[in-house]
């Protein structure tokens, strides 16, 4: 009978790992690997490649005619392919699809456990006092079986079941407490199951068991509720986290981004840094490693603080949606067209300011200029555009002030707005004033 027990429990304990863990992670594998498989993410840019070997050409094409600024190709419109779904974004929910259920039945199963901690002391005390009364301790349990115990009920009865079908009184014991899986439950039944052969006073000794157990719960309340504020130390500290990073997106990077692609050592690409996009993804990774370190300073291990991790990812999520990550258009490119209607063909020096701005007008599909529509401005191989992102006026344009790099050749300058872009080609011109 121990035997078909144990494998039922061992049996039951696997199918609640693959509820609240295998089939989680296993779901969260798919979410991640079938839009990689089916190209839904964004994980490598490969129009860049594409407009890398286009402008080989056109570089070539203008050393064959000699003027760079006379002949060129034709500035284009095209469409991207509509939007992806990012590739960290993706990562994110699946590591949130993975962790949570996990996260949500070990904060389930330690208030159970806990709850049956403080039943199980109280269960010692009514069974010292039955022993007092003069039962031994199989007629105690037997007795304490037909009681309400709480949390604790269903555990003493498949006890009591067992002595009455044979099983003798520390078989029964030791089951039930395994059963609990709780580890200051096992020590305290080996406890009475010693009492309850050594002689003496047993009920006595059950009694002081009960109230020891009793002064360990509490102690290890007094001890949580002093680490608790190491947990709201923790919180402040990704919330100030997330204002930083809020206040160096919305102010300081804004300066710096605009300093420009020269440096007195040469090229500075600092312009093109995806700052946002970095704290976001610091932000992301401290929520998760700082919430196992909570749970293993409030509660002993790592993985009682997943649900800190799960509240943390969420929040600093939904914070750097809001506050720091641009929020993402949807894209409507068949209803607008973006053209360069002034300023492309320029001839200018490396490093420094091209003469004319570079006007881009948005229209709609019958050709009406569109009012109030953002367009970011993109100055390849290097650069600044000034300013980087703009809205049209209401004609439908915009113009941006390119500073070309510090290198001579063709540069392009690259309007995207909700989802087309449109490109103008600039020259830097070699030393002696040559193209």
């Amino acid at each position: 009978m121990t035997t078909s027990f144990e494998s039922f429990k061992i049996r039951y304990d696997l199918k609640r790992t693959y509820f609240t863990l295998l089939i989680p992670v296993v779901l969260a594998i798919l979410i991640v690997a079938i839009p990689l498989v089916s190209g839904l993410t964004q994980v490598q840019d490969k129009s860049t490649e594409v407009q890398d070997e286009r402008m080989k050409a056109y570089e070539e094409l203008v050393r064959a005619v000699g003027d760079g600024g006379s002949m060129g190709l034709p500035p284009e419109t095209k469409e991207k392919q509509g939007p992806a779904i990012p590739l960290d974004f993706l990562v994110i929910f699946g590591v949130l699809v993975a962790i949570t259920p996990f996260a949500i039945d070990m904060t389930l199963y330690k208030r159970r456990l806990r709850q049956k901690e403080e039943l199980f002391a109280e269960f010692l005390f009514k069974l010292s006092e039955l022993m007092r009364g003069g039962l031994d301790p199989v007629k105690a349990v037997t007795e304490l079986a037909r009681t309400d115990l709480g949390a604790l009920t269903g555990d003493v009865q498949i006890a009591a079941t067992g002595l009455t079908f044979g099983k003798t009184f520390d078989e029964a014991m030791r089951e039930m407490a395994h059963s609990m899986g709780s580890d200051l439950i096992r020590r305290y039944v080996e406890l009475v199951i010693q009492a309850s052969t050594s002689g003496g006073s047993v009920s006595d000794l059950i009694l002081r068991a009960s109230e020891d157990m009793r002064s360990i719960i509490a102690i290890e309340r007094e001890k949580e509720g002093n680490l608790a504020q190491y947990t709201f130390i923790f919180y402040f500290a990704q919330a100030i986290l997330v204002f930083i990073a809020y206040t160096l997106s919305a102010n300081l990077l804004t300066y710096v981004q605009q300093l420009g692609s020269q440096t007195i050592f040469g090229e500075n690409q600092i312009a093109n840094l995806n700052f946002r996009q970095g704290f976001f993804h610091l932000l992301m990774i401290n929520s998760f490693f700082g919430g196992l370190i909570i749970g293993k300073i409030s509660e002993g291990e790592a993985k009682y603080g997943l649900k800190h991790a799960v509240i943390l990812m969420v929040t600093c999520l939904i914070a750097c949606t809001i506050f720091i990550l641009p929020v993402p258009k949807p894209v409507v490119s068949q209803n607008l067209t973006i053209s360069v209607i002034s300023g492309d063909g320029q001839k200018g020096i490396p490093g420094l300011s091209l003469p004319e701005g570079i006007s881009f007008q948005v229209t709609d599909k019958e050709g009406n200029p569109m009012k109030d529509i953002e367009v970011t401005f993109t100055v390849n191989p290097s650069g600044k555009a000034t300013p980087p992102r703009d809205g049209t006026n209401g004609e439908g344009i915009t113009t941006v002030n390119v500073q070309l790099g510090t290198s001579p050749g063709i540069y392009r300058i690259i309007a995207e707005a909700e989802g087309m872009t449109a490109q103008a080609n600039v020259t830097a011109l070699s030393e002696g004033g040559g193209g």
